[in-house]
């Protein structure tokens, strides 16, 4: 149960407060990687399609008999044969286009054999011309029009190589030894090489697409589809898109060289909303796959119900993300996806670079995703295993995670108005419930070490959140962990925002714009190392302020005391510390929590030491000590439960009212201790009521010293101030002092003067 449910009655002050510090996000663009129609989820009725191995309806070939048994050549004898009986048949009464073939079919239920060749339809080419020149439709932020069904149908080039809008249980297929034998070839001219639309039962198979403005093979609204050993390749966003679908299947698929994923299940239907982990059935199985050299491997955003086993994903940015990031998805926030025995390795590639020099300017067919160029189109951390960036009810498990530069595991939330809902309730909806169990972390399959940077990053927002035990490696040091049947969780936390410094990181890194070339500085994503990033310079300003502070304070008011000392000399290590921590590779180890301690230490040396001349600011300072070493201990043993906010909050806002605190007392004058105690000066302050004196210094006890009226109490060596010394045996004796109230009363009174007597 999350703590907001737990305790309904959040005080108005702590989620204005949250409020507040999630609007800092809107200062990031809006990201939009997917613009679509507004679009429902099939209503479920519908199943997997099989595939069909009867004799086709409608073949597909070139002309170039030549062309055409050179590519067959090597083909088996009996495949071969097939080719060349279809290659007769089509020459008779096939079709040249692929597009020509879909138009033709007039029922449910039709087989089209695409022979081996390419196939780069050119009728399909031409820019549009007359009413689908001028279609009035809203504009994506990448420039592209929004199109209604109506509209794809009217004009079905326009943003389509080839488009199969309403056709029920169509299967493709390539009839090459290879998918690589039958190439569908966009030319970087259209938004989609192969356009399913409301096309349910559609089944892909054997071929490839690829070099498109946005995506190879793109089915939309569909109640059952199959891509089965297909291959997509160098596109601007995506290799396979499906989105707002149902009963789906990807099988023995490969996608490489897309600026967003190579696999994207965006807006599965969300069919197990409201369910705990186990469900009755997915909505989308992708099994057999690989995906490499992308910018991600697999993206989910809205990924719902998503079971994707026995893949892999390599040599990408990030091997895998799910997200609720993005508006205009049905089924936010995502939830319910569940990776399974998948390899997710070595997604260490830096394709950012691309866009700093200016390759990605460029237009697509300039830009050499041919020879291996990738163009970002979001932000994103390199060198990470799984992401999920505002995820629920996630389980990953028994998947090997291995050789990462940055994470093997990356988990953050995402506030809500990210994806356009502005209700409070909905604010803090995400990061809950994602069970990271049974995986191999650090070693390959043979058993080989192959260490990720750390195993396990996380914001530390979110409620149900686990993971097996001995990461090695994890910021926060030490993080929930998962029971033997899922659901159990020890050492559970149920914060509603995440720790401080990692908010502003995710917010410096999420200011991110391709078309603009505008890499954020101060992120370690896009290469910024040492004092450049981000977190290292909060660290060093945090530093320089409190050292300054810090050090006129010890010098004004701690000096001579060993004990605040000793304080002072621990904190200047839990500085020292806390700076080298803030670095990449020591964030995930000991230090953090090393440096929070030495500094809890140094305010309670400090506090103790206050706590004579200066009370208050004892307190003060005694408060920061316990806050600091509470998060030190929820950042190194246990996070601590049923708290809606770290440590680091609070210990943060104190620290600013201490330091402020603490430059006042070290700027007023210090009162000069008497060992006999000090009474008020005639010409001085009047205590306060308690007796204390402003500035916090003691009332001198009865039968103490006074200094002379209206002058300077002398020096415990008995020099006054200026240098005078004392008075010798026969000299000028200091003068006499106003005896205590109590002695006064009881001393006989001398008799007044009176007509110039005595």
């Amino acid at each position: 149960m999350s703590w907001t449910r737990r305790f309904p009655a959040v005080p108005a002050a702590l989620l204005a407060a949250l409020l507040a510090l999630l609007t800092l996000f809107a200062a990031a663009p809006a990201a939009r990687a997917h613009e679509e129609r507004p679009v429902t989820f099939p209503d479920g009725s519908g199943s997997v399609p099989q595939y069909r191995e009867a004799d086709p309806d409608l073949i597909v070939c070139k002309t170039d008999r030549p062309a055409f048994e050179r590519r067959i050549s090597a083909f088996p004898e009996e495949l071969k044969a097939r080719n060349l009986a279809l290659y007769e048949r089509c020459e008779k009464s096939g079709y040249r286009h692929l597009q020509q073939a879909v138009d033709a079919v007039d029922r449910p239920g039709m087989n089209i054999a695409i022979l081996p060749g390419l196939y780069e339809e050119e009728p399909s080419l031409p820019q549009p011309a007359g009413e689908c020149a001028a279609l009035k439709a809203p504009d994506s932020a990448l420039g592209y029009q929004i199109l209604s069904y109506e509209q794809q149908a009217q004009c079905r080039h326009n943003q389509n190589l080839v488009a199969v809008l309403g056709k029920k249980n169509l299967q493709i297929e390539g009839t090459g030894a290879s998918r690589l034998d039958v190439v569908i070839d966009a030319k970087y001219q259209k938004l989609n090489a192969i356009r399913a639309d409301q096309s349910d039962g559609v089944y892909f198979r054997n071929f490839t697409a690829q070099r498109t403005t946005f995506n190879s093979l793109y089915v939309l609204a569909a109640d059952g589809f199959v891509i089965d050993d297909v291959l997509t390749r160098w596109n601007d966003e995506y290799g396979f898109l499906t989105f707002a679908s149902d009963h789906g299947l990807y099988k023995n698929c490969e996608s490489y060289g897309n600026g967003d994923s190579g696999i994207y299940p965006g807006s599965a239907s969300n069919i197990n909303d409201g369910r705990g982990y186990e469900v009755p059935r997915y909505s989308i199985e992708i099994t057999g796959c690989r995906s490499h050299h992308n910018m991600v491997g697999y993206s989910g955003t809205a990924g719902d119900s998503v079971w994707v086993h026995d893949n892999e994903f390599d040599h990408n940015m990030g091997g895998a993300s799910m997200d609720s990031a993005f508006p205009g998805h049905p089924g936010l926030p995502q939830n319910h996806a569940t990776f399974q025995r998948n390899l997710i390795h070595d997604n260490n590639q830096d394709y950012y670079r691309h866009v700093a020099d200016g390759t990605c300017a460029k237009p697509p067919i300039e830009r050499g995703y041919e020879r291996g160029v990738v163009c970002p189109q979001i932000s994103m951390p390199p060198g990470t295993g799984i992401i999920t960036a505002g995820g629920n009810w996630n389980l990953y498990e028994d998947n090997w995670v291995y050789g990462h530069e940055r994470a093997g595991f990356f988990l953050s939330a995402v506030p809500a108005f990210i994806r356009g809902e502005e209700a409070w309730s909905k604010q803090t909806d995400t990061s809950h419930h994602n069970r990271y169990a049974g995986n191999v972390l650090g070693k390959d399959k043979s058993g080989a070490a192959r260490p990720n940077g750390m195993d396990v990053w996380w914001d530390g927002q979110g409620s149900g959140n686990c993971w097996q035990d001995g990461p090695d490696g994890s910021t926060p040091g030490t993080v929930p962990r998962c029971g033997e049947r899922r659901g159990a969780v020890s050492g559970a936390s149920a914060r509603l925002v995440g720790e401080p410094v990692k908010l502003v990181q995710l917010l410096v890194c999420a200011d991110y714009n391709v078309q603009a070339r505008k890499l954020p500085a101060g992120c370690d994503w896009y290469g910024a190392r040492g004092l450049q990033r981000v977190e290292t310079q909060l660290a060093l300003a945090v530093a320089a302020v409190l050292l300054l502070v810090g050090g006129v304070l010890w010098w004004r008011r701690l000096r001579g005391s060993r004990l605040g000392t000793a304080a002072a000399l621990a904190g200047l290590g839990g500085l020292a510390l806390d700076v080298a921590g803030s670095t990449m590779p020591l964030t995930a180890t000991f230090v953090p929590a090393l440096a929070l301690l030495l500094l809890g230490l140094w305010w309670t040396g400090t506090g103790l030491v206050l706590r004579p001349t200066r009370p208050w600011l004892a307190r003060l300072t005694l408060l920061l000590a316990g806050l600091t070493l509470l998060d030190a201990f929820d950042k190194a043993v246990l996070m601590i439960p049923w708290t809606p906010l770290s440590p680091a909050w609070v210990r943060s806002l104190v620290a600013v009212v201490w330091i402020l605190w603490a430059v006042v007392a070290s700027a007023r004058p210090a009162a000069t201790p008497d060992p006999g105690g000090t009474a008020p000066d005639p010409g001085g302050t009047a205590p306060a009521p308690d007796g204390t004196r402003e500035g916090g210094d003691p009332p001198a006890p009865a039968g103490g010293t006074a200094p002379a009226p209206g002058g300077t109490a002398p020096a415990p060596d008995g020099t006054r101030e200026g240098g005078d010394p004392p008075a010798p045996g026969g000299g000028t004796a200091p003068a006499p002092h106003a005896p205590p109230a109590a002695e006064a009363a009881q001393e006989p009174q001398a008799p007044k003067a009176t007509g110039g007597q005595t």
